[in-house]
């Protein structure tokens, strides 16, 4: 009798072992390594929808460098995390003119914005004309910033109203949509 108590002890123990392993190492995932998000809003239009969600890697800026065209999520001053893509690195000039985005003086083909940019009916442009120091008051991007924008450029609350965004603010790169299961992939 004795003995099979002690048995049902051991076996209670090591399932609650099991089970403390298991939160441990869920919450490790969860708040250390990666995190899920929804997108709330439609600034990241045609890429990402409202009420997509998606996987944001935060080790991914811990151990390699944030590049152009990146999706990041990052705080914005107004106490909320935003998701937009890396326009600008430090050191870069910014200008848009007709419609083209121009970094450090070089023309730059962003492919993710042609489907808006060919529904526009109003014969205007996406991004308005202008130049980084029209928004920032600065010529470069100094370093430890970065200069975001969002895809709906017309429709989006981003760098051109919120500034520069500190590197130390941003929680990492979103690159995988996993609802609705339609959109399940990479994003680009």
């Amino acid at each position: 009798m004795e003995t099979k108590q002690k048995k049902e002890k051991n076996e209670l123990w090591e399932w609650t072992k099991a089970l403390i392993i298991a939160f441990a190492l869920a919450a490790f995932i969860r708040y250390v390594l990666f995190t899920p998000i929804v997108v709330d809003g439609e600034s990241m239009m045609p890429t990402l929808h409202s009420g997509d969600r998606m996987v944001v890697n935060k080790v991914s800026y811990k151990i390699s460098d944030i590049h152009h065209s990146d999706i990041v999520v990052f705080h914005a001053p107004e106490k909320r995390d935003y998701i937009k893509r890396v326009i600008g690195l430090p050191g870069d000039t910014i200008e848009y003119k007709n419609d083209v985005l121009y970094r450090n003086g070089k023309a730059i083909d962003e492919p993710y914005l042609q489907q808006f940019k060919k529904a526009i009916q109003d014969g205007g442009t996406l991004t308005e004309d202008f130049q980084l120091q029209d928004y920032v008051q600065k010529d470069r991007v100094p370093e430890g910033y970065v200069f975001v924008m969002g895809d709906n450029r017309r429709n989006s609350k981003d760098s051109r109203h919120i500034g520069l965004i500190p590197e130390n603010k941003i929680i990492g790169k979103a690159s995988i949509v996993f609802w609705p299961l339609d959109q399940f992939g990479l994003v680009k």
